[in-house]
């Protein structure tokens, strides 16, 4: 057996919670366990010579907060009133309730009479990528990239849940495709697959609804992406296809640590 390289150095108490391939033109989105999440450009992480580096502040974390999963997804401009008018058209094609969500602390307050014309609809649906959320107790929903604006890294980042929480910590942040499938797992030992498609579509700021029914005491450890694997007998075990939150994109890879070609939908 081969001993494997070093992939960050890290200082004493911090764990690397993930690595993955990305480009020039994709973002990078942090997601901590009590429910915030940042969204920056990758060439925000500066390249560094070696992996004995300790890298760069992803963000900046609350006391008792840790960042549980890494993604990265398209990068997109598009300004608070494009984002808040894209949204509530987004929410009534997925059939979602109208949810307000409240403004974070320095956030640009969009204008509620602008009106996005199709072919920026058209342009934003093709450039989203589609999030699921998932939190211990089995509580996930999905949300659009679009939700979360693109900010400079090492910021404390936006609400990913509600405020209250009421779910429980969050396990993951991690894009996903309508038509695919996800397996959650217990550290009771229990797992279950669930279609993407059967998971609400709603708002960052909002609450998950239940995917996975746990019993008490029993938390959610995993989620991770199964693969394709054509007709499957009932209950048989499929292996995940990645880690949670992983794709795979082009050129840079970053890292980071604990401490720090969809379907576009129609307009309605």
């Amino acid at each position: 057996m081969r001993n494997g390289k070093i992939a960050m150095k890290l200082p004493e108490g911090v764990r690397l919670i993930g690595a993955r391939i990305c480009s020039e033109e994709d973002d990078v989105m942090l997601t901590t366990r009590l429910g915030k999440a940042i969204r920056f450009p990758a060439p925000d992480v500066r390249v560094f010579k070696g992996r004995e580096s300790t890298g760069v502040r992803g963000i900046r974390l609350a006391e008792g907060d840790e960042v549980v999963s890494m993604a990265i997804i398209r990068h997109f401009e598009a300004s608070s009133e494009e984002r808040d008018a894209y949204l509530k058209m987004r929410r009534a094609v997925a059939g979602a309730p109208e949810e307000e969500v409240e403004p974070e602390e320095g956030e640009e307050v969009a204008d509620a009479a602008f009106e996005l014309g199709q072919a920026r609809y058209v342009a934003m649906s093709e450039a989203e990528d589609l999030l699921l959320t998932v939190t211990e107790t089995g509580a996930g929903k999905l949300s659009s990239s679009h939700d979360y604006p693109v900010r400079g890294r090492g910021g404390q980042g936006v609400a990913a849940m509600d405020r209250a929480m009421r779910g429980g910590p969050l396990v993951t942040l991690m894009p996903v495709e309508q038509d695919a499938q996800i397996m959650l797992a217990t550290d009771a030992g229990q797992s279950i697959r669930v279609p993407v498609g059967d998971i609400s579509f709603r708002s960052r700021g909002a609450g998950g609804v239940k995917v996975f029914s746990t019993a008490e005491g029993e938390r959610v450890v995993s989620v991770a992406l199964v693969a394709e694997t054509g007709e499957e007998e009932e209950g048989t075990p499929i292996a995940p296809s990645s880690p949670p939150g992983s794709m795979t994109r082009r050129s840079t890879s970053e890292g980071a640590t604990s401490q720090g070609g969809r379907t576009a939908p129609q307009a309605p």
